[in-house]
């Protein structure tokens, strides 16, 4: 069960990759989109999006096309462990206990809403709707976060969206796994399920841990700046390939490979320089990966145009908006009345920030041709990511303004101790 389980996310096997004119033209582009929309002060994935839609209908990327493997392989470690990187240890800590319960109580609670929704309106069997529900649960919070940063919001918001969104692929990928071999006929014995999540879970964290520990000690033998920055690409892509190929969670791998190089690389395990040189290595990986997501996307977008607009992609529009405001809103009141308390303007933001993207469209793509609903869970998960890009993501300054939360921490949200 636990290796039936790990097959079923992509594997390694002959991934498919984009051309160098292919990345050549993507990096102009995204060069482009980079400077256009800092001078409309649009979010960057609007903007790339559409610039895939509009290379597409011009004839320019008929060939570049988003698969599983090639997001699951190349395009999210990098994107994940440069997320992860950014984190501070210590605020993560301490807000861990709010992180985790939105991270894996909120996706569980998110995933079943979603299947019970499409199960109930659209009618699809409920293997079909679960695996919707999993795989339309993940977060991707990428034009969120751009927006914090200009806006200058409080820390602690920005840390919490992030750290939920990191926990909660991982938490989305493991469900959507279990389901994928259920999906494929293997029988659903609780007691070999609950094992094989533990070691998907607990086997992620371990190999990532690991990866990251042998990285950094030997980081800490070279003054060499150039062989730092390969070390942490060994430790992001090392971790989560390790992690996949024992079967285990290659999201959660990586996630707590960057988190501890980000933290622990500044105690003497990487040089001054060479840690400065390996934030802008990484800044700069995450823009090339995000860059080609998200032209990608729009690229299938344009290709799918009127089939996206569906009573079925309303529907699922509708009910991942009404699963994540159940997992925000009610997952929130235990820490009320302690110094986690979440503040209430700050919920308004986690629910709206909700975008779905990268690993959501790796999962739906993924999905075993077996599975009868297979190119109505794809359509349904390309509208639902498209609307929280072109809705979600281009209110979200708007959102953030009207709240009063930008510049400074407002006076009137307590701060834990």
């Amino acid at each position: 069960m636990v290796a039936a389980i790990g097959q079923a996310l992509p594997r390694p096997r002959k991934c498919s990759l984009v051309s160098v004119d292919q990345i050549g033209l993507i990096l102009l582009v995204a060069c482009v989109v980079a400077m256009i929309t800092r001078r409309l002060n649009l979010p960057y994935t609007v903007g790339l999006v559409s610039a895939g839609i509009a290379l597409t209908w011009l004839g320019g990327a008929d060939k570049l096309v988003l698969t599983p493997h090639l997001v699951f392989e190349v395009l999210l470690p990098p994107l994940l462990f440069e997320a992860a990187m950014h984190l501070k240890w210590r605020p993560f800590r301490r807000d861990l206990p709010v992180s985790a319960t939105l991270a894996f109580p909120g996706t569980i609670l998110t995933a079943t809403i979603i299947a019970a929704g499409m199960r109930m309106f659209v009618g699809w069997p409920w293997i079909s709707s679960g695996l919707f529900g999993f795989l339309i649960a993940a977060t991707d919070p990428v034009s969120v976060i751009a927006a914090f940063k200009s806006l200058k919001v409080a820390p602690r918001l920005a840390l919490l969206v992030e750290s939920e969104s990191l926990m909660n692929d991982g938490a989305a990928a493991v469900g959507f796994a279990i389901l994928v071999t259920l999906a494929q006929g293997a029988a659903p014995d609780p007691a070999v399920m609950a094992q094989s999540l533990a070691w998907m879970v607990l086997g992620g964290l371990v190999v990532g841990a690991a990866v990251a520990g042998g990285v950094l000690l030997l980081a800490g033998r070279t003054q060499d700046p150039l062989v730092e920055i390969a070390l942490t690409v060994i430790a992001a892509y090392g971790s989560f390939l390790a992690a996949e190929h024992f079967h285990m969670s290659g999201v959660l791998a990586c996630v707590l490979a960057g988190l501890m190089v980000g933290n622990f690389g500044g105690l003497g395990a990487l040089t001054e320089q060479g840690r400065a040189q390996l934030l802008g290595f990484w800044e700069f990986a995450a823009f090339l990966a995000n860059s080609v997501v998200f032209i990608l996307l729009g690229g299938h977008a344009a290709h799918h145009g009127g089939q996206l607009l569906t009573v079925t992609s309303a529907t699922a529009v509708g009910l991942v908006l009404f699963g994540q405001a159940a997992a925000v809103y009610p997952l929130c009141l235990p820490f009320i009345k302690s110094k986690l308390r979440v503040d209430i303007r700050y919920q308004h933001v986690m629910f709206w920030g909700g975008l779905r993207g990268a690993i959501s469209l790796a999962l739906a793509l993924g999905i075993p041709d077996s599975v009868p609903e297979k190119e109505e869970i794809i359509l349904a998960a390309f509208a639902v990511v498209a609307f929280s890009i072109f809705v979600q993501g281009l209110s979200m300054p708007w959102l953030i303004r009207g709240l009063g939360l930008t510049e400074k921490e407002p006076s009137a949200s307590p701060q834990p101790g």
